[in-house]
């Protein structure tokens, strides 16, 4: 009811609305916000009747809403691995009938015959199981073997090797002469109809314009249906319409092309280094942060990576700034009217050249183009992009090259793919994208050999440099025990020694002049504040400060944090650790080898769990001013 009182009006039951298992062992899934679905069929597994009603209906429960399955890749992995066990279970001497006839020995078989074939048995076996903990009649020793960690992968993940710039360079320049053709193609033809729309233009012998009008209007050709014989209910297009050619480039007068969408989609992941999801399915709806203010032009998305489960939703900024990986070598050469060098105006430029596509089949996707066929509706017409399987094509089109020809000095075709060009990005840009420091410098840059030599060279000549900063700078001052037992007799020598005096000296030893790592002996006159102002500097930067004295009781807490700047070298890029902690940690290993190996030692040994809690806040800079 609506809140006037009024009978809502219900939705018909016609059209594939229907989300599970259908008749005849078919189960339908819809991609989320249902705007793509796929129907899989189980009445074809080589296994009985039975088993596959019950593989069907635990399919069905594995792929309903809210199971965690929002894509349609993701369902074709869970269908096949029903497939593939059934494959397997077809070829025992007594195959189970059912499920409650399964027993752990089958999924153990399944995973031996896998790893034969592939290195990711492990993978498809915790896929398997997955889905078998939505079945039912399962026997208990089953659902105990479900719930078993899973084989660990034998071998290492292949290394991927990232584009050169020269190579991204001719990926990127490809995509947008393709984009640059497609707007000057498009933008013709829309103007050539309005003016014959407006008058402007008679129609004449020539049915050009009648048939531009008509795309406009249908996103199709006119065409007739077949009434008798083995096509009948076929549609084909009317034989005037191939006198203007075939129907995908009379189409194309006022829309994208399938190749053309997936050169979009190759240059939105070159420029934002997106994970594949998120690119093909960037959304048309945005908002204008800068609000049409004459500002830097920035569109804010509302985009979802479904693998982050809870944080899957997130915002992606594109603004008109270019990327200095972007900006050509003359860049006097590119026109003010040129929109493709900014992730702003390559977004601005499809969804212009998007709109009517968009409108005439009601997609809210920025990707939408036309396809001979998996299109929307029928067998053909224009569709959203729905996977990157035309990206390897899209490259044989270019004939793009790799930089390195192969044992005989011959070209090589370039291996064109979108998880390569986000790779690219991650390398160039040594940021996170959507997902964890730790995750770039483990999934990620670990397994990259692109320009890794390069790479490292750019690493230590970064690392030498702070190496070299911390000598010239040195470290803070250091009491021993010595200078500590002397200081009980003659605390004005040492205190001298030291540069402050007694009282100063009195203070330091009774512990109500410390910070993190050491005491400071004149906050209000240090380098990092104006002379008579409290310094507010980082405690890290004490390292290497005047004010500084260090003594045997902050030993502890120095070999933590030295510890725990060495640690995180695994969970970051080394260019940034180097960046943001190399010098610290040359200064701490600078300190400690002031002291004898058996006390520092010792030191880390008797470090209790107050001094590890400060070191967390420490490194969490919850001890910063801000």
């Amino acid at each position: 009811m609506s809140p006037q009182g009024r009978r809502a009006n219900l939705p018909g039951q016609r059209g594939r609305t229907a989300h599970g298992l259908l008749d005849g062992l078919v189960v339908r899934c819809f991609a989320e916000g249902g705007s793509q679905s796929r129907d899989y069929y189980f009445g074809g597994l080589p296994v009985a009747p039975q088993l596959q009603q019950q593989l069907a209906a635990a399919f069905s429960r594995r792929t309903a809403p809210g199971a965690g399955l929002t894509s349609l890749a993701s369902t074709r992995l869970a269908y096949r691995s029903a497939r593939r066990f059934a494959d397997y279970l077809s070829t025992l001497a007594w195959p189970p009938t059912e499920l409650a006839h399964v027993v752990p020995e089958h999924l153990d078989g399944y995973f031996n015959s896998r790893k034969e074939v592939t290195l990711d048995a492990g993978e498809e076996l915790a896929t398997l199981k997955r889905l078998l903990k939505h079945a039912e009649g399962l026997s208990e020793a089953v659902v105990a073997k479900l719930g078993e960690s899973n084989p660990r992968r034998s071998q290492p993940r292949e290394a991927k090797e990232s584009y050169s710039q020269q190579e991204l360079k001719r990926i990127a320049d490809a995509a947008r002469a393709d984009l640059r053709a497609a707007a000057a193609r498009i933008r013709e033809n829309r103007e050539t109809l309005h003016r014959f729309r407006q008058g402007g233009l008679a129609p004449g012998t020539d049915r050009r314009l009648e048939l531009m009008d008509w795309v406009d209007r249908f996103g199709d050709v006119p065409r007739y249906v077949y009434g008798t014989g083995p096509r009948a209910g076929r549609t084909m297009a009317m034989h005037w319409v191939l006198d203007y050619g075939p129907v995908e480039g009379t189409v194309c007068w006022l829309h994208l092309s399938g190749m053309e969408v997936t050169a979009a989609a190759i240059l939105l992941t070159a420029m934002t280094g997106q994970n594949k999801s998120v690119v093909l399915n960037t959304p048309a709806v945005h908002h204008r942060a800068d609000g049409y203010t004459g500002q830097t032009p920035t569109a804010i998305l509302e985009t979802k990576k479904p693998r982050r489960g809870r944080r899957a939703h997130m915002s992606l900024a594109l603004s008109d700034l270019p990327d200095w990986i972007s900006i050509p070598s003359r860049p006097e050469e590119v026109s003010a009217r040129d929109e493709l060098h900014t992730p702003f105006g390559l977004y601005v430029l499809l969804h212009e050249l998007t709109s009517r596509s968009r409108e005439l089949i009601g997609s809210d996707r920025l990707l939408v183009g036309w396809s001979r066929t998996g299109g929307h509706g029928s067998g053909r017409g224009l569709r959203q992009l729905g996977t990157d399987e035309w990206v390897r094509r899209w490259a044989a089109r270019h004939d793009l090259k790799a930089d390195k020809p192969d044992e005989d000095g011959n070209p090589v075709q370039l291996n064109v793919t979108l998880e390569l060009l986000r790779l690219t990005y991650l390398e160039l840009h040594q940021k996170p994208v959507a997902h964890t420091e730790q995750t770039l410098a483990t999934d990620y840059l670990a397994r990259n050999r692109g320009n890794l030599a390069e790479y490292r060279k750019v690493v230590a000549a970064a690392l030498t440099e702070e190496v070299a900063k911390a000598r010239v700078r040195g470290v803070m001052a250091v009491l021993t025990r010595a200078d500590l037992q002397r200081a009980e007799v003659d605390a004005e020598t040492v205190a001298g020694e030291y540069g402050i005096d007694a009282a100063t000296l009195k203070r330091m030893v009774a512990g109500e002049l410390d910070t993190v790592m050491n005491a400071c002996v004149d906050h209000r006159h240090g380098p990092h504040a104006p002379a008579g102002q409290p310094c507010r500097a980082s405690f890290m930067l004490c390292l290497g400060c005047p004010c500084a004295r260090a003594m045997p009781r902050h030993l502890p807490i120095q070999a933590l944090i030295h510890d725990r700047l060495a640690a995180r070298r695994a969970e970051m890029t080394p260019r940034e650790w180097t960046q943001r902690f190399a010098l610290p940690h040359a200064q701490l290993a600078n300190l400690l080898s002031q002291h004898d190996e058996v006390d520092v030692a010792d030191a880390r040994a008797n470090a209790t769990d107050s001094d590890r809690a400060v070191v967390t806040r420490f490194l969490n800079r919850e001890f910063d001013l801000r």
